[in-house]
């Protein structure tokens, strides 16, 4: 490889540990959800106050991706990722030693904050790659972003049910630690993409956002999927403790790997994205997402149901995402950090926003009442992109 690019490694072993490094990166937000029961437990909350964990930790991430993403356009981004990365050692630390509800908050709304870290991965993927094959590279370390987002649950369920939910957070720190050797052994340090004061470089998102239309749409659009993601994982262990259920934490965790089965394929909607446009496939993303809540929500409830819906409306989110990344990453190489930034700051503001408000509806009309929200929501996002659709032969937003 030339000395410009910034990897030590042959591109598709680099990528491979990109997505690693991407999906340990991310999996922090997450692991608490499924053991959210034994929290509440544990600290004597009630649901309503457990249910701003996970609010306020993907708040935190909206707010890390607008305010710490963007760096990475000014500062190496090796540098840049190993440096959250010791410092969310220290936040899940703090978490697993909290003694209180408030302590809680307060260090998960630091790991949310530097949870952030797992979206540094994807700009580094873009530049990686060439630009026929970008779609593909980003595909592919977005598939283990995606899939750290729902395995996370599936490890947080099981160590919290075996050893505890502190434990949990314990490994967590160990496993970032492991990212941090990994960024260091396959990034080489390199200049960072331009100079800029970090105040500047704040003002920029808002220039960025005028100037760019596909940028707004993405936001919005996937903020909405997100929503449906949000509302789903975020209820999903106390639907699961409520009749007819009754059931644990470790089997609430282990739906994310019945979301994980849809991560496998957003390398295939990149691809998707690199020959046809990425258009076609966030309307098929919206299909699924809509189809699979309002099955959830009006037939009988069961296990079987409650998993095949994870599977299709995952998989439907993770192709708008994918298919949104294609877009927005060729917009403008020099702004890539914040123009990810930008754009999963608006995923993830939905995704606070639909566990905010997927905690209300459970809570006042039980799970078919947080089913028909994300069944809202998914649709929602579909009028939207019919609405502001491009040129067929554009096949963007325009």
């Amino acid at each position: 490889m030339n000395a410009a690019t910034p990897s030590k490694l042959p591109l598709n072993i680099a990528l491979f540990l990109l997505a690693v490094c991407s999906g340990l990166g991310v999996a922090n937000v997450y692991y608490l959800q499924p053991s959210l029961q034994l929290v509440k437990s544990d600290l004597g909350a009630t649901i309503e106050q457990i249910g701003w964990v996970p609010t306020l930790t993907q708040i935190s991430y909206a707010l890390g991706m607008l305010l710490l993403a963007p760096l990475g356009d000014v500062i190496s981004r090796r540098k840049l990722i190993i440096i959250k990365s010791m410092i969310l050692v220290l936040a899940l630390v703090a978490t697993g030693m909290a003694q209180n509800l408030n302590y809680l908050l307060l260090s998960c709304m630091v790991v949310g904050l530097l949870g952030s870290v797992g979206q540094d991965f994807i700009p580094v993927a873009a530049h990686l790659a060439p630009e026929k094959s970008r779609g593909h590279a980003v595909g592919m370390v977005t598939t283990g972003l995606l899939t750290g987002i729902l395995l996370s649950r599936t490890l947080g369920g099981f160590v919290a049910d075996s050893l505890g939910w502190r434990e949990m957070q314990f490994l967590a720190a160990g496993l970032m630690l492991v990212v941090i050797l990994i960024t260091a052994v396959t990034l080489a340090p390199t200049p960072p993409p331009m100079r800029t004061p970090y105040t500047k470089l704040l003002t920029s998102l808002w220039t960025l956002w005028g100037e760019h239309r596909a940028l707004k749409l993405s936001m919005i659009v996937q903020g909405l999927l997100a929503a449906t993601l949000g509302a789903f994982w975020s209820c999903l262990a106390l639907v699961l403790a409520e009749e007819p259920f009754q059931l644990g934490a470790s089997v609430a965790g282990s739906f994310g790997i019945a979301g994980a089965a849809g991560a496998l394929a957003a390398p295939l909607f990149g691809r998707l994205a690199d020959r046809r446009g990425p258009l076609i496939a966030i309307r098929a993303g919206c299909g699924l997402v809509i189809v699979s809540f309002i099955a959830m929500a009006v037939l009988p409830p069961s296990l079987v149901l409650l998993g095949i819906g994870a599977v299709f409306f995952d998989l439907g989110v993770q192709a708008g995402l994918v298919s949104h990344q294609s877009i927005i990453n060729g917009l403008d190489p020099l702004a890539r950090s914040r123009l990810n930034g930008l754009m999963m700051a608006g995923a993830m503001a939905g995704m606070a926003v639909g566990a905010a408000l997927g905690t209300v509806a459970f809570t006042h009309f039980g799970a078919r009442g947080m089913f028909t929200f994300a069944a809202i929501a998914g649709t929602a996002a579909l009028a939207i992109t019919y609405l502001h659709h491009a040129p067929k032969r554009e096949q963007h937003y325009a």
